[in-house]
C-alpha cells in the first residue's frame, strides 16, 4: 500500500469518527455540544399548569427547554407567584423567563390613557423583577378605520417608552386577522410602518401569518430587525402538518436578527406535555436550529 493510499484511509477514518461523535452530540475532545436554546410559550400547557406550576416547570426543564415565555399575569403575580419567586424557581431549574404575554387593561381610549399607563408601569416593574426582557401584548381589537389603528400605534409607542425605561422591549403578537385589510391597507404592515422600532417590536407567529395568507419568510426579509422574537407554531405539534417550511423560516429569522423563539402548541394529537416534548425534539434534531 503506497503512502498516499495510507494517508487517505487515515483521513477517512478520522472523518468517520468525527461524524460519529457529532451524531452523539460530542466534540472530538469529549466535550458535549452546546444545547439548543429552545423556548416554550407556557400557554401550550395552560391546563396542566393550573395548580401544578412547580411540577409542570420541572417537566419542561427535563425535556430540555432553556427559555420560557409566560402567559399568566394577574394582580402582580405570575402563575400565582411573586415575580422574584417565579424567577428563582425557573432559574433553579436551569431556565430563564425571557418574555411574557400580558393582555393589558381592558379596552383603551384617550380618556383612560393615564390609568392604562399606570397599569403598564406596574406590569413592566413586575416583569423586570422576574427577569424578563420582552413584554408582549398577545392580541387586540380589530379597528374599523386607519385612524383608530393609528391611536393604537401611538399607544403602543407610549407603552414602549414605559417598558424601555425599565429595561424591557414592548411588542405585539399576531394572529391571522391582523393580515386583513383596513381601508385597503394590511393591518400588520400598517402597524410596522407606524410604530417606532426603538420602542416597539413584533413577535411574529409564523403559523398565523401563513394562515392569514402570507409567507412569514417574506415578512422577515421585508422588515429586517423588527422581529426579535418568533412563535414557532404548527397546526398541532411542530412539523406535524408538513405545511410549514421551518428551515426557510429559521434561516430568514436569524438573518434579520431573531434573539429568541418559543414553541407554541395550541392543539394536540397527544396529551399536551407529550405534544410539547415532540415539538422540542423536532427542533432539537433539526440542523437549521441553533
Amino acid at each position: 500500500m503506497n503512502k498516499n493510499r495510507r494517508d487517505f484511509l487515515k483521513t477517512a477514518s478520522l472523518m468517520s469518527l468525527s461524524g460519529l461523535l457529532a451524531t452523539d452530540g460530542l466534540f472530538a475532545n469529549g466535550m458535549k455540544a452546546k444545547p439548543k436554546s429552545i423556548g416554550l410559550q407556557l400557554y401550550s400547557l395552560r391546563e396542566d399548569i393550573k395548580g401544578n406550576v412547580q411540577g409542570v416547570l420541572e417537566s419542561v426543564a427535563s425535556i430540555g427547554f432553556k427559555k420560557l415565555e409566560a402567559a399568566n399575569y394577574d394582580n402582580g403575580t405570575i402563575y400565582g407567584m411573586a415575580p422574584s419567586a417565579f424567577k428563582d424557581t425557573v432559574s433553579s431549574l436551569g431556565m430563564e423567563m425571557r418574555s411574557a404575554h400580558v393582555g393589558g387593561p381592558r379596552g383603551y381610549s384617550k380618556e383612560t390613557h393615564n390609568e392604562a399607563m399606570d397599569w403598564w408601569k406596574k406590569a413592566a416593574d413586575d416583569h423586570a423583577e422576574a427577569g424578563a426582557t420582552y413584554l408582549i401584548k398577545p392580541s387586540m381589537p380589530i379597528p374599523k378605520t386607519l385612524d383608530e389603528l393609528q391611536v393604537w400605534c401611538d399607544y403602543y409607542n407610549q407603552i414602549g417608552e414605559v417598558t424601555g425605561d425599565r429595561g424591557l422591549m414592548f411588542g405585539f403578537h399576531n394572529h391571522s386577522r391582523e393580515f386583513e385589510k383596513i381601508e385597503g391597507q394590511i393591518m400588520f404592515d400598517y402597524m410596522l410602518d407606524h410604530t417606532d422600532p426603538n420602542l416597539f417590536c413584533m413577535e411574529l407567529d409564523v403559523y398565523w401569518c401563513q394562515e392569514g395568507g402570507y409567507n412569514p419568510v417574506d415578512y422577515l426579509k421585508k422588515y429586517k430587525g423588527r422581529f426579535p422574537l418568533l412563535h414557532i407554531k404548527d397546526e398541532k405539534e411542530i412539523g406535524q402538518s408538513g405545511k410549514m417550511d421551518f428551515k426557510a423560516i429559521f434561516k430568514a429569522a436569524y438573518a434579520q436578527g431573531m434573539k429568541d423563539y418559543f414553541v407554541e402548541v395550541e392543539r394536540y394529537n397527544h396529551p399536551p406535555m407529550e405534544s410539547v416534548r415532540q415539538s422540542h425534539d423536532y427542533l432539537a434534531q433539526a440542523n437549521f436550529v441553533k
